[in-house]
């Protein structure tokens, strides 16, 4: 059954514990890989030895040197990187992990062929080999995310212009042609080649912020924008229009998070101010009168500029935190809070009580981008981060609990 969701506007309810600053239970080393404004990011085995690699920017790190070695080129405009999301995936289906990439103004989304174990013990820059024109620009970030259930991922850009339409993209092929010379004549070859395929969600509700989770609770990803969000219409919404739900107005993080917060069999939404001050989550109250309605809790407003959210395991109780940081400098200085001390925390979250409380993992000099990645990069058990901004790229090494 569809529904309509508002958010109720209550007073800000906050508990006892919201926002609680406690003594950090979880030691943690960092380790600096480059210094550059480059904001995207992410972890996986690259060279196939079975090992977690980082890929940020302009360029990959080895597991265990981290050394930078290159994989693209890109230019900086105006204070920013024309890269603003690393995403790694075996594109092509040869077995070797490759990264999609995408920018702030540039409309071209590509894909960066990873060139196997010579080419990366040699050094050589991967292919840039492109997926699509979107013919969109003005993009604030991307996620990927399987919304048709059916094992593949969807390319999802988030805008900031208001008026602009929605889209997700399919990962799919297309013919392409050829021309070579075999025994002196010329030959025309088709083959097939990745790309994107366009699919319009709707024409109303973007704007800052976005995430993917199911909210109604029919089984299927919706899709959260900035104002509003889009009701999956099942696994046939990549070929036709979402339902609109015109219930908020934010200026919201990328991503924004659905998960049961309170363990109550209900999905929440987490979300950060993503220039200012704040940390929230949405209490899903259910359905009243046709309707489900949110109530909206302050979890914290010590830090600015919260342009990203995680969910990990980091104490491996089975249960995951909730991982944010500042991005540093996200408009130049303009932001509220710019100066303010870069940090990165973790809450840890009391689902018997839906309350959180605060972990200083880091702070002074590593802030976050536009992505936080997150796994057992070290293999010591523990779930590290890996984050990439205008403070540089780091990883914060999970040495588990203080002793």
């Amino acid at each position: 059954m569809k529904l309509r969701i508002f958010i109720a506007i209550f007073a800000l309810a906050q508990f006892s514990q919201v926002g609680l600053t406690v003594e950090p239970t979880l030691h943690w080393k960092l380790v600096p890989l480059a210094v550059d404004a480059n904001e995207g990011i992410d972890i996986a085995d690259f060279n196939g030895d079975g090992k977690p690699d980082v890929a940020a920017g302009r360029f990959w790190y080895q597991n265990p040197e981290f050394r930078p070695r290159p994989l693209r080129n890109f230019k900086d405009v105006n204070g920013y990187v024309e890269s603003n999301g690393d995403f790694a995936y075996d594109v092509d289906a040869d077995g070797v992990n490759d990264v999609i990439a995408g920018g702030f103004f540039s409309t071209e989304v590509h894909w960066y062929k990873n060139p196997g174990a010579e080419g990366l013990r040699l050094g050589h820059l991967w292919e840039q080999r492109l997926l699509l024109d979107t013919k969109e620009s003005q993009n604030e970030g991307q996620l990927m995310a399987d919304l048709n259930q059916d094992g593949k991922p969807e390319w999802i850009v988030n805008t900031w212009a208001k008026d602009a339409p929605i889209y997700v993209y399919e990962l799919t092929t297309k013919e392409s042609t050829i021309e070579v010379i075999e025994a002196g004549q010329k030959k025309t070859i088709t083959k097939m080649e990745p790309a994107l395929r366009k699919n319009l969600v709707g024409m109303r509700g973007n704007g800052h912020g976005m995430g993917v989770g199911d909210i109604n609770g029919d089984g299927y990803k919706d899709l959260l924008l900035g104002h509003g969000w889009y009701e999956s219409p099942g696994k046939d919404c990549l070929n036709t229009t979402w339902k609109y739900h015109n219930d908020w107005q934010i200026h919201g993080s990328v991503p924004m998070l659905v998960y049961d917060v309170n363990n109550d069999g209900k999905n929440d939404i987490l979300v950060g101010e993503a220039h200012a001050h704040g940390l929230y989550w949405w209490e899903n109250q259910g359905e009243q009168n046709g309707t489900i309605t949110f109530e909206k809790h302050l979890i914290d407003e010590k830090t600015s500029q919260l342009h990203a959210l995680h969910l990990a395991d980091l104490n491996a109780d089975g249960e995951p935190e909730l991982i944010t940081g500042k991005r540093y400098f996200a408009h130049n200085g303009g932001d509220k809070g710019a100066r303010e001390p870069i940090e990165i925390v973790y809450y840890s979250i009391d689902r018997k009580t839906g309350t959180f409380s605060r972990n200083l993992i880091h702070q002074g000099r590593a802030g976050i981008g536009l992505q936080i990645r997150a796994a057992d990069i070290d293999g010591n058990g523990f779930v590290d981060i890996a984050v990439a901004g205008k403070s540089g790229t780091h990883i914060l090494f999970n040495q588990g609990p203080r002793k």
